[in-house]
């Protein structure tokens, strides 16, 4: 059995400004801001906010707690150790089926986690060109007017 990864709390705001600059996922009642650490560690780091726009202070504690939960329960199993995660509350989150804000955070975990599929150029195929091929409005055309 593998243990799992050593969490780290993110407390400083150039850790929070540094996973802003990386990718994110916005998932229902949360966005997940993660970034790749180059410093060879192995920990997930893991930081929580919430702006004044969703709710007073008691709401933005219960949306932070309810945020902390559901990372201590789903980082270990989706987090990818290397990387700086920070959940952030949106409209709703302290209000929402504890349930449905865990496939939240599992699904935004889950897709930062996957790397980026091909390009829209590689999902098309290969172009065809050469001596006997038409472009698409050509071959569309039947010739007559």
């Amino acid at each position: 059995m593998t243990d799992s990864p050593k969490i780290h709390r993110l407390v400083s705001r150039p850790q929070f400004l540094a996973a802003a600059k990386g990718v994110s996922q916005a998932r229902g009642a949360v966005v997940v801001q993660a970034l790749r650490r180059e410093d060879g560690s192995d920990h997930i780091g893991v930081g929580f906010t919430a702006t004044r726009k969703i709710g007073g202070a008691v709401v933005r504690n219960r949306a932070k707690r309810r945020l902390r939960e559901a990372a201590r329960r789903l980082l270990p199993l989706h987090g990818r150790p290397g990387d700086d995660y920070v959940l952030i509350a949106r409209m709703g989150t302290a209000d929402r089926d504890w349930e449905r804000l865990l496939d939240d955070v599992r699904s935004a975990l889950t897709r930062l986690a996957t790397p980026p599929g091909p390009t829209a150029e590689a999902r098309r195929g290969p172009s065809i060109s050469g001596p006997g091929a038409q472009s698409s409005a050509a071959a569309q055309d039947d010739g007559t007017e």
